[in-house]
């Protein structure tokens, strides 16, 4: 196992290695009381740059929220449908190389691309990390993050005076966020008229059967781009470039950059995937007038529906919840953003970065309220503390860090 710091920014970023043959990376952020959280992806291709960036997008959405956590990621190359033997094998091997990051709660690992529950609840046994009772429970991340993805994307449209209605969306990348997210769209009358897997891209004019499209998904994964009958196949990169109203990156990083972004025809880019688009390419589509959403704001529901999730704040709360508080803070940024003729990141990003900053340093000097507070949460993680008692107290937290 290999560390080093990378760039101006004093992150930490750990190469595993195996036999002298790269097996995965773990990349730190931020900490704040000494530890940090992120997904754990397993994916065949996986390089420094894309985890490093996938890490600072971690500490981007802890601070845009206001939740106390570092901002980490990890990943494994590996193929996310091999065998369930040999993804064992990888993630006990991978565990064991980072056990002393696991144990010191340094990095706290969640379900990410090509991972599950159960994937991070063996790894971390496997090196003798307890799993709290309330820990590694959130299935819905996905649709989580599909509902701030779809908010976003009616607040933008509303920006160029106009609807979702009617709308034609190309979604890239159809796993958990990008089949939540078709279905969400299909419900507002928007015609999703493209999607790609890691197998291909359709395209049909008309509109897709997402529910049909769904329903192969679930039966054969990647896979449906080439089952689906009534779509026309066509390259990945194609899709990007669709004469549509919006387009939805919902798969890997940097698959907009500034050798594409001459040809977006999309009026809104609102990003399902973490880091699609390169900073030379947003300069370029603020040029040319398309309105490209930062994707740590969009895509960040995953992080705030997964914490409500944990409080014992149901499904259906938590989607009423995005509707009416995410909404507004988007429409705010979006105003600014006009008014200052720059991107919405330049507004966005130093904000998360202050807030993250006063999270940090309220974290490192807690008051006595911090340190109750602190009891009693990790009281309810190891389940002392009953749900139904949590559930209903817990939107007026949120609500706080979203006004």
């Amino acid at each position: 196992m290999e560390m080093h710091l990378k760039g101006d920014n004093p992150q930490l970023l750990i190469t595993v290695t195996q036999n002298g043959k790269v097996t995965g990376y773990v990349a730190i952020d931020s900490l704040v009381a000494g530890s940090s959280c992120g997904g754990l992806r397993m994916l065949p291709v996986i390089d420094e740059t894309e985890m490093s960036d996938l890490a600072r997008a971690m500490t981007l959405k802890y601070g845009f929220l206001g939740l106390p956590q570092g901002g980490g990621k990890a990943g494994i190359l590996g193929d996310p449908e091999a065998p369930q033997a040999e993804r064992r094998q990888r993630l006990a091997a991978f565990g064991r190389a980072i056990a002393p990051l696991l144990q010191n709660r340094l990095f706290v690992p969640g379900t990410d691309m090509g991972t599950e529950n159960e994937d991070i609840r063996f790894m971390l046994q496997n090196v003798g990390v307890q799993v709290k009772r309330r820990q590694l429970r959130d299935t819905q991340s996905g649709y989580f993050t599909a509902l701030t993805v779809f908010s976003s994307a009616v607040q933008a449209m509303g920006h160029l005076n106009s609807k979702l209605s009617g709308c034609r969306v190309a979604i890239e990348g159809f796993g958990n966020v990008g089949r939540g997210l078709a279905k969400l769209m299909v419900e507002a009358n928007a015609r999703v008229v493209a999607v790609s897997t890691s197998k291909g891209a359709i395209f049909n004019s008309k509109g897709l059967d997402i529910k049909r499209l769904s329903q192969l998904a679930t039966e054969a994964g990647s896979s449906v781009v080439e089952l689906y009958e009534n779509a026309d196949r066509i390259h990945p990169g194609t899709l990007l470039e669709l004469p549509v109203d919006m387009l939805c990156p919902c798969a890997r990083h940097h698959r907009i950059h500034s050798g594409n972004a001459g040809r977006i025809a999309a009026q809104v880019i609102c990003a399902g995937a973490n880091n699609p688009v390169t900073p030379e390419a947003e300069q370029i589509l603020l040029q040319r007038g398309v309105l490209c959403l930062p994707d740590f704001v969009t895509n960040c529901g995953g992080v705030l529906g997964g914490t409500m999730a944990f409080a014992s704040i149901n499904n259906a709360r938590i989607k009423t919840f995005i509707e009416r508080y995410f909404g507004p803070r988007i429409d705010r940024l979006l105003e600014e953003a006009k008014r200052q003729n720059v991107t919405p990141r330049a507004i966005a990003e130093p904000l998360a970065l202050q807030r993250f900053d006063r999270v940090q340093r309220n974290a490192a000097r807690p008051d006595l309220r911090s340190r109750l507070f602190g009891i009693s949460l990790e009281l309810y993680r190891r389940g002392y503390v009953p749900g139904p008692l949590v559930a209903p107290l817990a939107p007026f937290y949120f609500k706080r860090l979203l006004a």
